[in-house]
């Protein structure tokens, strides 16, 4: 028989957002889609005062949307963790389920989430990303697949698929709303790892990551190499920083960026007077392009598409070398403050 929703909790999603016009109201839609009761749902887009029409494609879904109850509140702050926390603040349901303006849910997504919190699995519970080109493309294209290829994430279970089980930390994930106000909500000054600060703090409290393969949104991927080297170098200064507060969660696939960035740097100034040097760094970048097309190659027999040999190995290779750079950086530079998302 199924469960009335008398005896299910309710569920507050929170959507962090600033000039997110594009995907916004199809976010919103696919919410409209779940399973789970929507009467016992609210969303909350936490908008970062945005000037590009997202408040406006926002206040015009609630305005002819009656089945999906849908509030807009202000973060003056402009970052993710604040947008959580404000969410968190003014939430109504027990449950908490964070979710990006340009991710979008499975129909089953809520209903899941909730089944395994209540089963006890995890104090946060969260799934795989099937991550979707943001162009049209081939250049968009390949960094979609680079972002699932296990050379350039490494063993990130969210993005490569994985069975269930314990992990280090979900995207997107649900909890119980008295869980983040235990633990303090997110931490305000980490403007990028936010996610993994915050399940390393559930972890060290004794609880659980739990990831669900049968949990899983559509993320939508960079559409340039600039813009991939951005998010990427802004990942690895905040994963640093991070690092500050919980060094002992450093990660093999974590440490291997810098270090082999740092290794190139000191080879190539090594090379300006040292054939040995030279010979080094000819070898080291001969194995790494060698790595990547070797890891290509899986990718781009399924997509039957020879741009893909090219594109993967230079968006791998930028994620590296944008992530490791910025991991670098943040030994020697701290900011007051960020205004980016």
């Amino acid at each position: 028989m199924k469960e009335s929703p008398e005896n299910r909790p309710s569920v507050s999603v929170i959507i962090p957002c600033r000039n997110e016009q594009a995907t916004i109201r199809e976010v919103l839609e696919t919410l409209t889609l779940q399973t789970y009761p929507l009467e016992l749902v609210e969303v909350i887009v936490v908008d970062g005062l945005s000037t590009d029409g997202t408040r406006e494609k926002v206040k015009e879904f609630i305005r002819k949307c009656s089945g999906l109850a849908v509030r807009l509140i202000d973060n003056p702050r402009l970052t993710i963790p604040a947008a959580l926390n404000n969410g968190i603040a003014t939430a109504s349901g027990e449950i908490i389920i964070r979710l990006d303006a340009h991710s979008f849910p499975s129909k089953s997504y809520i209903e899941l989430s909730v089944k395994d919190l209540q089963d006890g699995k995890g104090a946060n519970v969260g799934g795989i990303w099937k991550i979707k080109p943001g162009g049209e493309g081939w250049v968009s294209r390949s960094i979609a697949l680079a972002a699932a290829n296990p050379l350039g994430v490494g063993d990130a279970q969210y993005r490569i698929g994985s069975l269930a089980g314990e992990v280090d930390t979900v995207p997107f994930g649900a909890f119980r709303k008295e869980t983040a106000l235990r633990l303090g909500g997110f931490n305000e000054s980490l403007l990028t790892n936010e996610d993994y600060e915050f399940n390393t703090r559930i972890r060290k409290s004794g609880g659980v990551i739990w990831l669900n393969p049968g949990i899983s949104s559509e993320y939508i991927a960079r559409k340039s190499w600039r813009d991939l080297a951005r998010q990427y170098w802004r990942y690895g200064y905040w994963k640093n920083r991070m690092l500050h507060l919980h060094p002992e969660t450093m990660r093999w696939r974590q440490a291997l960026p810098p270090i082999f960035v740092a290794m190139i740097a000191v080879l190539t100034i090594l090379s300006i007077g040292s054939e040995y040097a030279r010979l080094t760094l000819a070898l080291v970048c001969g194995i790494y392009l060698a790595s990547l097309i070797a890891a290509s190659i899986p990718s781009t027999a399924r997509q039957k598409d020879i741009k893909m040999l090219i594109g993967i190995p230079i968006s791998i290779a930028t994620m590296h070398f944008s992530w490791g750079t910025g991991f670098l950086f943040g030994f020697i530079w701290k900011p007051a403050t960020s205004r980016n998302q």
